[in-house]
């Protein structure tokens, strides 16, 4: 097994770049990106944990098999304190006020973890 897939999400095909719990309090970074600029990687757990302290649930931010980063979100099904319309507008306020930042990690992943020419992208 190659250290890529021993990070996937078998079901979907998605590689996991970082997640944040609010049920648990934990915040994970892949491994596999630990080559990351460190102000990336604190700019991203900045992410999840707000995320986290301020909409509850769980905050995913994944791969797909295009290379393409995904945010995802999920919620225990008796979590009513989980805020669904926060939610979609704090992703949106993510995608747009992080799109650089974003961008350049969807760079990252397919340049040094796909092993994709830079020319490509």
């Amino acid at each position: 097994m190659s250290e890529k897939k021993a990070f996937a999400n078998e079901a979907a095909e998605t590689i996991t770049l970082c997640a944040a719990s609010a049920y648990t309090e934990k915040y994970y970074l892949n491994p596999l990106f630990s080559k990351l600029p460190e102000g990336i990687r604190n700019e991203l757990k900045i992410m999840c944990v707000l995320y986290t302290k301020e909409i509850g649930g769980i905050f995913l931010m994944e791969f797909d098999e295009d290379g393409s980063l995904q945010i995802r979100t999920e919620a225990k099904e008796n979590d009513y304190a989980y805020d669904e319309v926060g939610s979609v507008l704090m992703i949106k306020e993510i995608q747009k006020s992080k799109e650089e930042l974003l961008r350049s990690i969807e760079l990252f992943y397919k340049v040094v973890i796909l092993g994709e020419p830079l020319e490509q992208n």
